[in-house]
């Protein structure tokens, strides 16, 4: 392959890739909590996609309802 005669200037190049931008990611509201989510993804705020349920969320709890929780279940 023939090699160039000259440099391409930076301008040069850079014209060509004016065009190269970074786009933000798309976000539809999910169809069972309305969260905004990125499309064709699982929401990680209920674990939905298309109106199905894919991954089961767990709810964290604090320190303070997991120690009355056990202190319930133990004097029983």
């Amino acid at each position: 392959m023939p090699n160039p005669k000259r440099q391409h200037s930076k301008q040069r190049s850079r014209k060509r890739r004016t065009h190269w931008k970074v786009r933000m990611a798309s976000l539809n509201p999910c169809s069972n909590c309305s969260s905004m989510v990125v499309s064709h993804r699982v929401c990680p705020f209920c674990g939905f996609y298309k109106g199905k349920l894919i991954v089961a969320i767990k709810v964290k709890t604090s320190k303070k309802d997991r120690e009355t929780a056990k202190t319930a279940s133990t004097t029983q």
